[in-house]
């Protein structure tokens, strides 16, 4: 049974808010895609929105494209208002997840203006907590069949040959953003410039979770959906 349902003429602020922060190979798109399936919330990722943009040439994709590479984040011109607008519109009337924004307090403090401003507000920010090594491995061995779309992982979803795919016996390729150099910087980007937005949340007044995700999604999954039902009866 869906919760923070959100029905026509229902007030922005019914609308069910959640927040996603945690380091890239943490499960934030496994555990959205749960949420999606089970409340029908409407999932902005600024990450898949991105590389969107990236594949379709657009004039976002070519500007991001240059840091996303460097293993640094989207300067934040070029995300706040496609987010905004997103949350606006009416594939997120019955809530929505956001995913990889806010990633530093600027953004974190123009969303809560915008928010505000239109009477709604977050309902639950879920901290993803995994460490470093984990998110090396996790998206350092993540290969991809570029015509197709069909990933890989060196260690949990190997290949029968490596680097080839099963089907075509055509070469994968690994994301730039996933060669483990760079995931190492990005983590430490997220540890210097994400992480202290969980404690503006926190002095804001707004409900902080702690989700251990080293676990298996499903018990991720368990922990989650608790917040978020425990959350809407606030």
């Amino acid at each position: 049974l869906s919760v923070c349902r959100y029905t026509m003429g229902a007030s922005p602020s019914s609308q069910c808010g959640v927040l996603l922060v945690g380091p890239n190979g943490c499960g934030k798109g496994t555990q959205a895609g749960k949420m999606q399936k089970e409340f029908d919330f409407c999932h902005i990722s600024t990450g898949d929105m991105l590389r969107e943009h990236r594949a379709k040439g657009t004039e976002i994709g070519k500007k991001a494209g240059s840091f996303m590479d460097a293993g640094k984040l989207v300067p934040d011109e070029l995300l706040t208002d496609m987010v905004n607008d997103k949350i606006k519109s009416d594939d997120c009337k019955k809530g929505y997840i956001l995913d990889g924004y806010p990633r530093n307090l600027t953004q974190s403090q123009s969303l809560n203006t915008t928010l505000e401003k239109g009477g709604a507000k977050i309902k639950t920010v879920l901290n993803m907590q995994v460490p470093e090594d984990v998110v090396v491995e996790r998206c350092g061995g993540r290969w991809i069949h570029k015509a197709s779309g069909r990933t890989y992982h060196a260690k949990f979803y190997p290949p029968k040959v490596a680097k080839k795919d099963d089907v075509t016996g055509e070469d994968l390729y690994q994301r730039p953003d996933d060669v483990p150099e760079v995931v190492r910087k990005r983590f430490q980007t997220y540890v210097s410039q994400t992480a202290p937005i969980l404690e503006f949340y926190k002095k804001a007044g707004y409900p902080v979770a702690d989700v251990d995700a080293t676990q298996k999604a499903d018990a991720v999954w368990d922990v989650i959906r608790a917040n978020i039902q425990a959350a809407n009866k606030k």
